[in-house]
């Protein structure tokens, strides 16, 4: 398993990344760690950029923003935003992505161009590279919605840390009635 202490978690607004990064914040601390969590909202309800961070450390976290270059996961739920975010990380680190595009407005409008050659860019900072389809899996669960919860599912299975704090802190995380499917898109998450 990595030591993944720092992790960025990206994506645009409304794809879940709050409750992500919630859900990781007290896994960590279940599990006996300190942790801290820092969000940066921008542009979240307009579909614009979205980052958390969170820290985790068996002493103590003295800040919750991750300094640059020391980014040990970077999990992004678009793969532009893996791009936008990828320089914070180091060359042992990993990137959790969504291959599913969400061309920002500037894209849809024709103004410019969606980047190609996505993963090629990334592995110019580290070559531990995962694509996850969370996308693809939380529609065939039948609820979009839960493709976040699917990319931790990923992350789980680098991190070592026990599957049942995972599933309890999502089961208190998320609504009552939609626990079932969240939970359903972490054991799919993990198999990726």
């Amino acid at each position: 398993m990595s030591e993944i202490n720092n992790v960025l978690v990206t994506g645009v607004g409304g794809q879940g990344i709050l409750l992500a990064t919630d859900v990781l914040a007290d896994v960590f601390l279940k599990a006996g760690f300190d942790a801290k969590k820092s969000e940066v909202h921008g542009m979240a309800q307009r579909g614009g950029s979205v980052e958390s961070h969170v820290r985790r450390s068996a002493r103590r976290v003295d800040s919750p923003l991750i300094p640059e270059g020391c980014v040990d996961a970077l999990l992004a739920f678009e793969p532009l935003e893996a791009l936008r975010y990828v320089h914070l990380t180091h060359p042992r680190a990993w990137v959790i992505y969504d291959p599913r595009p969400i061309p920002p407005l500037s894209v849809s409008l024709g103004q410019s161009a969606y980047p190609t050659q996505i993963e090629q860019s990334l592995k110019r900072f580290t070559n531990q590279i995962l694509p996850v389809s969370a996308s693809d899996i939380a529609n065939a669960l039948g609820n979009p919605r839960v493709s976040n919860v699917a990319l931790l599912g990923a992350l789980q299975r680098l991190m070592g840390i026990d599957e049942e704090i995972w599933l309890a802190v999502i089961r208190e995380r998320v609504p009552a009635k939609a626990i079932e499917v969240n939970l359903a898109a972490f054991k799919q998450g993990q198999k990726a």
